[in-house]
C-alpha cells in the first residue's frame, strides 16, 4: 500500500513539474511582448493625489464610525453639527492592483492567429505594471500579493505572478486591499451582470475605483459560425449543439450587444471605467486605453 501511495505521490510530482515548466516557457515570450508594448506607450506616469499621510492639505470628509475618536477634526467639526477629518494629499506612491481572470473560458482562442483571452490579459496587464512601477508608483497582484511593491523587484514578482498565478475569482469576491485603492480587473466578464454587481460594491465599500478590461475574442462578438455547430461548455458542462448555426447570429449579436451595454452601466454605476479590447487587435491600443482609463479616474 505504501508503495503505491508513493508512486502515485512521485507520479503526481512530475505531473505538476512538467505542467509548471509549460507554463513557465510561455512567460519569457508574454514578458518580451508586455515590455515591447510598455515601451511603446510609455508616457510618463505622475503622481496622483490620493487621501493618505503627506503633509499637504487635500480635503475634508464626514467622520465614519471606524475612523475613531483620534481622526476628528475637532476645529472643522466645531463649525457645524457634524464631526469632519482631515485628509492630506497622499505623498508616497499610489498602489495600483492588478488581475487576470484565470477561468477556463479565458483560454478560448478561435484562431491560431490570435493569442488566447488569458494570454492578452496577462501581456496587457504586465504592461501597465510596467508603465506604473516606471513612474515609482506600487503594483500587486490582487489575491496573490501580500506586499505592494514598486521598481524592478515590484515589476519581476507582478510579472509573473499575472502570467503563471491561478487568477482566482475569491480575489474579486473578498478582496483584500486597503481604502482608496486603484484597481484594473481583466477579464471576459461573461458572468451576468448582477454577479459583477455584487463583486464591484465590495470593492465599493473600500472607497477603490478603477477599470474592468474587458477580453474578447473576435469569434465571440462576431459569431461568424455556420451549419452544423457544437459549442462546447468551456467549464466542463454541457455543450449546444446548432443544426443551422447562422440562423442564431442575428439574436446571439443582440444579446452580446446588450451584456456589452449592462457591462458599462454598471462600470458607470460605481464610478469604474470599461475599456474593451478584441484579440486580433494590438494590445498596444488597449494598454494606452487602460493607461488612459486609470489617469482619468485618478
Amino acid at each position: 500500500m505504501s508503495d503505491g501511495v508513493d508512486r502515485h505521490s512521485e507520479s503526481r510530482v512530475v505531473q505538476l513539474r512538467h505542467q509548471g515548466e509549460a507554463a513557465a516557457a510561455t512567460l519569457p515570450a508574454l514578458m518580451a511582448e508586455a515590455t515591447r508594448i510598455a515601451a511603446t506607450v510609455a508616457q510618463g506616469v505622475h503622481g496622483r493625489r490620493r487621501a493618505g499621510v503627506g503633509e499637504s492639505f487635500w480635503q475634508y470628509r464626514h467622520h465614519r464610525p471606524e475612523d475613531g475618536r483620534a481622526a476628528v477634526d475637532w476645529r472643522q467639526s466645531a463649525r457645524s453639527d457634524q464631526l469632519f477629518v482631515r485628509q492630506n494629499e497622499w505623498e508616497a506612491a499610489n498602489t495600483v492592483w492588478l488581475w487576470r481572470d484565470g477561468s477556463p473560458s479565458m483560454r478560448f482562442s478561435s484562431s491560431k492567429d490570435h493569442a488566447s483571452k488569458i494570454d492578452r490579459a496577462a501581456v496587457c496587464q504586465i504592461a501597465m505594471a510596467a508603465l506604473l512601477t516606471q513612474g515609482g508608483e506600487r503594483v500587486a497582484v490582487l489575491g496573490e500579493s501580500a506586499i505592494a511593491r514598486t521598481g524592478a523587484l515590484g515589476l519581476e514578482r507582478t510579472s509573473r505572478r499575472l502570467a503563471l498565478g491561478p487568477g482566482d475569482m475569491t480575489a474579486v469576491e473578498a478582496p483584500n486591499i486597503g481604502r482608496f485603492g486603484r484597481v484594473v480587473l481583466a477579464s471576459d466578464f461573461l458572468d451576468p451582470p448582477e454577479t459583477w454587481a455584487a463583486r464591484l460594491s465590495r470593492f465599493s465599500t473600500m472607497e477603490a475605483e478603477g477599470v474592468l478590461m474587458r477580453i474578447v475574442d473576435p469569434a465571440e462578438e462576431d459569431f461568424p459560425y455556420s451549419g452544423r455547430t457544437r459549442f462546447e461548455n468551456p467549464g466542463g458542462g454541457e455543450g449546444l449543439l446548432f443544426g443551422r448555426a447562422e440562423e442564431a447570429r442575428s439574436t446571439y449579436r443582440q444579446r452580446w450587444a446588450e451584456h456589452g451595454e449592462a457591462l458599462a452601466a454598471l462600470a458607470r454605476q460605481f464610478g469604474w471605467s470599461v475599456v474593451t479590447h478584441r484579440t486580433d487587435l494590438p494590445a498596444t491600443s488597449a494598454v494606452l486605453a487602460l493607461y488612459r482609463a486609470l489617469a482619468r479616474d485618478a
